[in-house]
């Protein structure tokens, strides 16, 4: 029994050193470590690129055009009645106007032709390559625009699980001097120095402060597992943020242009493509082509059966010009040109919303950056109260009551610094973004 005991014994101490080193391996993970890991591991940034890859073989599809076709036809047919042709009598010195049918020919008939086919010159082809090449840059921007929905992701994540992570600070701070403050009215009420409801309210203060310990953990894993989620990680490794949070960013951007900016402006390009497109569908185009086959003929029966092939090659130009079409070009040519009118007028909407987000945020970090001293000044004037009137309570020269509003006071302050925080924190990114350098 006694070796039993030993054994049992050794065994805690190898678990509890086993739980010490793995807590010592969880990696704490910086903000730049986050975004680089989320622009390389995130799915939805790997399907973007997957379309950049897409739009690069639309426009190598579109240049192919260009390139020669060539075609290759077999055809054999038997023909169990011979076609019927009108011969003028005329030719074999018969009278003028009168014809007479005729069968000729042979019922097997084959053949086999190789065709060639270049465009020399088609206007809309060319407005094709234009148009494949501008949307390539459109998805290269596209996949801009989703780094940095990811960014924000990231970022918001990650702020908001170190803003949980302070919160569970000042919570178990705060359960630490409600435990001091039971302990000081319990020896109160031990010498009939307090009443019972007094030793009751500060138990049942620890009881909810426990809860909410318990509630701001789950809240704090929850957000980790989202955040690697957003970074391509396994949501059953392990991670930890950092307590204190960088705010110290240079607070000055050189205002660019948004990616949503960029985007419209190559949507606007694209649209007038496709009108000058439109537009030179009426243009005639030219063309190379050319044959080369064989075609045999054939004859079972008497007094003889035969099978003969002769070659037919032959080269040209095909020139067509577009004539009427019932004015259907005409009709989406006005169609395109109320789009590129639309095109406009959203371009310009964006970038009024984008200097109006622009100056709130400017606006939001200003005030959030001076309720964030201030409240820092709160949090330490109340600490300090609630430290006095702790003191004097236990001296018996402050009731319970000056001792718990203290206590909210010092609640108040921190999660006035908190709201701040979170406030400031959110400013930065929409500056960021709405001067063009999230991603920079």
């Amino acid at each position: 029994m006694l070796v039993n005991t030993h054994i049992l014994k050794l065994a805690l101490v190898i678990l509890t050193l086993f739980s010490i080193q793995t807590q010592a391996q969880v990696k704490t993970w910086t903000l730049q470590e986050c975004l680089d890991t989320a622009l390389v591991q995130n799915k939805n940034i790997q399907m973007a690129k997957n379309q950049g890859e897409i739009a690069l073989l639309k426009n190598r599809e579109a240049k192919a055009q260009l390139l020669p076709k060539l075609f290759l036809q077999g055809d054999y047919r038997y023909f169990t009645e011979l076609p019927f042709q009108l011969m003028p009598q005329s030719a074999f010195g018969g009278p003028e106007g009168v014809f007479r049918e005729i069968q000729f020919g042979v019922p097997h008939n084959i053949s086999a032709n190789l065709t060639f086919k270049m465009p020399l010159y088609d206007a809309q082809v060319m407005g094709g390559i234009k148009a494949s090449e501008t949307y390539q840059e459109l998805t290269f921007l596209q996949e801009g625009k989703t780094k940095e929905q990811v960014y924000l992701e990231v970022s918001n994540l990650y702020y908001n699980a170190q803003i949980l992570k302070n919160k569970l600070a000042f919570i178990q701070k705060n359960l630490t001097n409600s435990r001091k403050l039971e302990k000081n009215t319990r020896l109160l009420y031990e010498q009939t120095l307090a009443q019972r409801t007094d030793w009751d309210k500060v138990l049942l203060q620890n009881q909810q402060l426990e809860s909410a310990v318990l509630q701001a953990e789950s809240q704090y894993e929850t957000v980790l597992k989202a955040l690697k989620f957003v970074m391509g990680l396994p949501l059953n490794g392990k991670m930890d943020i950092p307590l204190t949070i960088g705010s110290n960013e240079s607070e000055v951007w050189t205002t660019e242009k948004t990616l949503d900016e960029l985007i419209q402006e190559k949507q606007q390009q694209i649209s007038q493509q496709e009108l000058t497109t439109l537009r030179n569908s009426r243009i005639p185009s030219l063309a190379l082509y050319g044959n080369y086959g064989r075609t045999g003929f054939g004859f079972t029966g008497n007094p003889e059966s035969f099978l003969n092939f002769y070659p037919v090659s032959f080269i040209g130009l095909q020139l067509n010009v577009p004539v009427f079409n019932g004015t259907v070009t005409n009709k989406k040519i006005s169609q395109k040109k109320i789009d590129l009118q639309n095109n406009q007028l959203q371009q310009e909407l964006i970038i009024q919303q984008t200097d109006m987000l622009h100056q709130n945020a400017l606006l939001q970090r200003q005030v959030a950056k001076s309720q964030l001293q201030t409240s820092q000044q709160q949090i330490q004037l109340a600490e300090s109260v609630y430290q006095r009137t702790l003191l004097q309570q236990q001296e018996g020269l402050a009731s319970l009551t000056e001792v718990l509003l203290a206590d909210n006071a010092l609640r108040d302050a921190q999660q006035l610094y908190l709201n701040a925080m979170v406030e400031y924190l959110k400013a930065n990114l929409d500056i960021k973004k709405t001067s063009g350098n999230l991603l920079n």
